[in-house]
């Protein structure tokens, strides 16, 4: 297995990955997707980081599941199913971000569903400006927008709203309801793009729009190709930028990744995937991943959930640098 290891323009220690596995689901309704990390382990996944791309990983192997923070009562609050929950969990998720991020390392974040991108973010986004005096740009790869706002959103889970959470376009003064977000965990909406949309809700459509959010959804991969479109996508943030990157599996055709809680056909092949994933690391401007939303439980049969679970390997592993030639 080759490897493609561009220097980093923002990390001081670009060797080394700060690897956070969080079982969380509390974010949506399906359970399962707690599981995603162990199997992405067990996939031999961190042992691949490890010893075929030579990365010196930091943290451990342990999946958090944070039952300690879950509350016995969590009734809805403005819409937002099992809020303090999720409050709870990505604070503390941010905290772990930030303490391997500010180190200048790294950081791969295992989830989990989507709504853990509250706290990886906040946490990039905090390490970044103090360690560097930057903003971080976040490439967003989902077949959904992830940014209803509690008011705006149809089904009330908040794996639906963590964009609107760490741009600010969703604010809440309590700190067991997301209050705990300062000006230094949000996300400028200039440094926003998406790539893969193809299932947004109409309240979403008008955010995206009155905010002039840049995304490019599967007609846009269609129209102009992948390889034009992350041009265009690494264009909008600058070339001298850092980037999270933060990875739901569902991005992906259900051909290619079919356990997993919402899927939507007409997604992005394997291959294009990994496209966007060489395409990141290449710029040498990749400072923290999220995977999300694998779930083994939702397959019809063990191959489909081995193969989504292989899929996001493979997603993880070549924005990391793996290489085909």
């Amino acid at each position: 297995m080759n490897t493609s290891m561009v220097k980093s323009k923002f990390l001081s220690n670009p060797e080394d990955i700060g690897v956070v596995a969080v079982g969380f689901s509390g974010g949506q309704c399906k359970p399962g997707v707690d599981a995603a990390p162990k199997a992405l382990i067990e996939a031999g996944l961190l042992s691949q980081l490890r010893d075929e791309l030579n990365y010196k990983l930091h943290g451990d192997d342990e999946v958090h599941l944070y039952t300690d923070l879950m509350p016995k009562e969590d009734p809805p609050f403005r819409n937002m199913k099992n809020p303090k929950a999720v409050s709870n969990v990505t604070e503390k998720l941010c905290d772990q971000v930030y303490a391997q991020a500010r180190e200048g390392r790294m950081v791969l974040t295992l989830g989990g569903d989507h709504s853990i991108a509250i706290g990886t973010i906040a946490g990039t986004a905090k390490a970044i400006r103090e360690r560097l005096n930057r903003e971080v740009a976040v490439i967003w790869v989902d077949a959904h927008a992830d940014i209803n706002t509690p008011e705006s959103s149809d089904s009330g889970n908040v794996h639906g709203m963590p964009v609107a959470f760490v741009t600010g376009l969703a604010k809440e003064d309590k700190r067991e309801y997301f209050g705990w977000l300062k000006e230094e965990h949000m996300l400028n909406l200039n440094k926003l793009v998406y790539i893969g949309l193809r299932d947004v809700d109409p309240g979403e459509k008008r955010i995206l729009r009155e905010n002039g959010i840049k995304a490019f959804s599967m007609f846009d991969v269609d129209k102009y190709g992948i390889g034009r479109v992350v041009e265009m996508a690494l264009a909008h943030i600058g070339n001298d930028t850092p980037i999270h990157l933060s990875f739901d599996v569902d991005a992906l055709d259900p051909m290619w990744a079919p356990s997993t809680g919402t899927p939507v056909r007409g997604g992005l092949t394997l291959r294009e995937g990994d496209f966007i994933c060489e395409s990141v690391h290449q710029t040498g401007s990749l400072v923290a991943i999220d995977l999300v939303e694998v779930n083994p439980s939702l397959a019809i049969d063990h191959v489909g959930a081995s193969e989504t679970v292989r899929a996001g390997c493979s997603l993880v592993r070549c924005a990391l640098g793996e290489s085909l030639l």
